[in-house]
């Protein structure tokens, strides 16, 4: 029998008292923001009910998976620890690994998604994000990380290969490992163009890596398990790091440090594959521990910003948008387009590539899944809220100034206020002037993607507490590089995990190459895999309508479709190891997810509207060619077949995406019925029992309850 080290649940009467008094706090909070209408009403409200629902579900929720469900035990010998290699494997503090893991999940999608889903209104997303992290997105994440880690840190593909069968299994490892690529070059654009001629990011960016080598060396070599004595030095240099990129912009080092996207791209690709194959304790996971010190440091004083200057929020709770579908962000109504542009602050398929990439091969203890599986999620959930503030507290019309698309406001201030004021909304184009000077910027117009409204809103937040006006560009700039700096971490931990993913795969042909401790697979994996992201960066970099950029509209429905891969293989191994009864636990948001991207998958291939489907897009340019009309955002005729190209080829790759993750779960279902008929359990994958010889670390302050 497995020892759990999480006790089970007992009651006294202090903690019935205090849990008592958070979940009455947390329901006065959700019920001002549901109820109060017309009136203005303090983000505050917001971080609150945030806060205490994210306490009563680690608590309980998932107190009760670990203890019920996965019965993790810590007799048992880790991967880290019985296949230590020191380069892949290595057993790995807990607060290391768990800097690591959230900053290795924690990209693009929790900054971007829901400030473009404001769009629909604060209320909407804030529901989403937090309901779905707790029920879905960190249970994803954790009960995928401990099951790769009962199986030797295996990738997911093979996960499913090894669990569903041949023909789901090669489904999933081809529908996994193409989402994947994508998934990075979209991640590597975002860097790419926040870095573009920005010294100040650049040099602060650049500095982490030296500075991680150097904590790497002193905390394996110099000074072991002086864990709290190196993030301290960590710290300090990063903050001069920081500090010194603003002196850098200023200097005659500047140009130094001005990268055009191209020079960024070679330097991504370069330092993907270094960072791919040295060893984890080297660079991957002090970098990223690092990183998190800066991510967490930024969102919690973030969060005391909006806690002391209280900003109102702007944004509507609901908006016409919600329902209309025709918003000028993004069309599409609430449902299913919503839970597919709040990705990773909710529920991300890129998340269970991490839980089944570096962290199992890390984790040294098994009831260390509940703290860095699904604690390091409610964390990133918590950024996507503050994402959400930042841009709800916005005036809307600049909001909608910036977040519209340059086809409809126009190339001047004039043009978008009057735009704008044909949404609904108002700001005048000296506002607008005003808010592109404040922030040293030459216009705001039309600064779409999301990135550039979240510092503009970080920016105001920081400003109404500290410095004023007059700092307000500092904040702004110090939000673009925290932003970089925020993505750059998927990215290297993201190839990393791609690298495993590939081995995987090639290990089904040829052996060798699927053990990770062989040099000629890993360095042959790693190019593969930053060649694949690589391509389609460079492309995207030099072409506004090629490469990644042609791609971009799937990043959504693509990592969707993957956390139902994820959850598929996740539901059919609690099933075939006698936990049927448990099984709702990932079947439940398992359905969910299925019917939200298989939803939107139907829309974005056969909807008739050009703005949402894909065929229809094809079609309306395809018809202004032949009428010899140049449509925005095309700008000549061969932007118009370039584009006619990019809707043909996104719309039959949601078809071959939805094929294969219907193969998956068809084979997965068939696995599961067969399982639970037959009179004799399946034989285990698991990795066999071995016990450990790692002493059981206390459980970490705030994990105990």
């Amino acid at each position: 029998m497995s020892r759990s080290p999480v006790p089970a649940l007992r009651a006294n009467p202090k903690s019935v008292l205090i849990w008592t008094a958070v979940a009455v706090v947390g329901a006065i909070c959700w019920g001002v923001l549901a109820l109060a209408r017309g009136e203005e009403i303090s983000a505050v409200w917001l971080v609150a009910a945030a806060l205490g629902t994210y306490a009563i579900a680690y608590r309980f929720y998932s107190r009760f998976i670990v203890t019920r469900v996965l019965k993790p035990d810590d007799t048992r010998a880790t991967p880290a620890e019985r296949l230590e290699d020191g380069v892949d494997y290595q057993p790995t503090d807990r607060r290391v690994l768990l800097g690591h893991h959230f900053a290795a999940i924690a990209g693009a999608g929790p900054l971007v998604g829901p400030v473009l889903a404001v769009q629909m209104g604060y209320l909407p997303g804030t529901i989403w994000i937090v309901f779905g992290v707790i029920f879905a997105g960190a249970v994803q994440d954790m009960v995928v990380l401990f099951l790769s880690m009962r199986r030797d840190g295996k990738s997911l593909g093979q996960m499913a290969r090894d669990e569903i069968g041949k023909v789901g299994g090669a489904a999933a490892l081809i529908a996994v490992f193409i989402i994947m690529i994508i998934l990075l070059a979209v991640l590597a654009l975002v860097v790419v163009n926040a870095l573009a001629h920005s010294p100040w990011g650049t040099f602060s960016v650049a500095m982490t890596i030296p500075i991680a080598l150097f904590m790497g060396v002193y905390l394996q070599l110099l000074r072991p398990g002086r864990v709290l004595e190196t993030s301290v030095i960590g710290v300090i240099l990063l903050l001069l790091a920081i500090v010194g990129g603003g002196w850098i912009q200023d200097s005659s080092w500047a140009d130094t440090f001005t990268l055009s996207p191209t020079t960024l791209v070679f330097c991504l690709v370069g330092y993907g594959f270094v960072a791919s194959v040295l060893p984890v304790w080297l660079l991957l996971a002090p970098r990223d521990y690092l990183s998190t010190f800066m991510k967490i440091g930024t969102i919690a004083l973030l969060a005391l910003g909006v806690v002391f200057a209280a900003p109102n929020l702007q944004a509507e709770a609901v908006t016409s948008f919600a329902s209309s579908g025709q918003g000028p962000v993004f069309a599409g109504s609430l449902f299913p387009f919503l839970f597919i542009t709040i990705a990773c602050g909710a529920l991300s398929g890129f998340h269970s590539l991490v839980s089944s990439g570096t962290t199992p091969k890390l984790i040294e203890k098994e009831s260390q899944v509940r703290m860095i599986g699904y604690g390091a999620m409610l964390m990133e959930s918590f950024v996507a809220v503050m994402a959400l503030i930042a841009a709800s507290v916005l005036d809307p019309g600049l909001y909608y100034a910036m977040n519209a698309p340059a086809g409809m406001l126009g190339s001047t201030v004039e043009s978008a206020s009057a735009a704008v004021a044909n949404l609904g909304f108002t700001i005048s184009p000296e506002e607008l002037a005003a808010a592109a000077k404040a922030v040293e910027e030459s216009t705001l117009v039309a600064r779409t993607g999301g990135a550039p409204t979240l510092a503009v809103g970080m920016a105001q937040i920081f400003s109404d507490v500290i410095g004023g006006q007059g700092m307000k560009a500092f904040w702004y700039h110090f939000a673009i590089m925290f932003e970089a700096l925020f993505i750059l971490t998927t990215v290297d931990a993201g190839t990393r995990v791609g690298r495993f993913m590939l081995q995987d795969m090639l290990g089904n042909v040829w052996k060798p190459l699927g053990r990770v401790n062989w040099k000629p697979g890993i360095w042959l994996a790693s190019a593969v895999v930053v060649a694949g992201w690589g391509y389609f960066l460079y492309a995207g970099a030099t072409d506004p309508l090629g490469g990644i950029n042609q791609l971009f509209p799937l990043f959504g429905i693509a990592n969707q479709l993957l956390a139902a891969v994820a959850l598929t293989v996740a539901t059919t191994v609690l099933i075939k190891s006698g936990r049927l009864r448990w099984a709702w636990v990932t079947a439940a948001p398992l359905a969910f997810v299925v019917s939200v991207t298989f939803t939107a998958s139907w829309q974005k291939v056969f909807s008739p509207d050009p703005r949402v489907g894909f065929f229809a897009q094809r079609e309306r340019f395809a018809d202004a060619i032949d009428a010899g009309t140049v449509l925005p955002p095309a700008k000549s005729m061969d932007d118009m077949h370039t584009i006619v190209t990019n809707s043909t080829v996104d719309g039959v790759l949601i078809i071959v995406f939805v094929a294969l993750v219907t193969t998956v779960m068809v084979n997965a279902a068939l696995i599961c019925v067969r399982t639970v008929r037959s009179p004799t359990p399946p034989p285990t994958t698991e990795s066999p029992y071995v016990a450990s010889k790692l002493g059981t670390p206390a459980e970490p302050a705030g994990v105990a309850e």
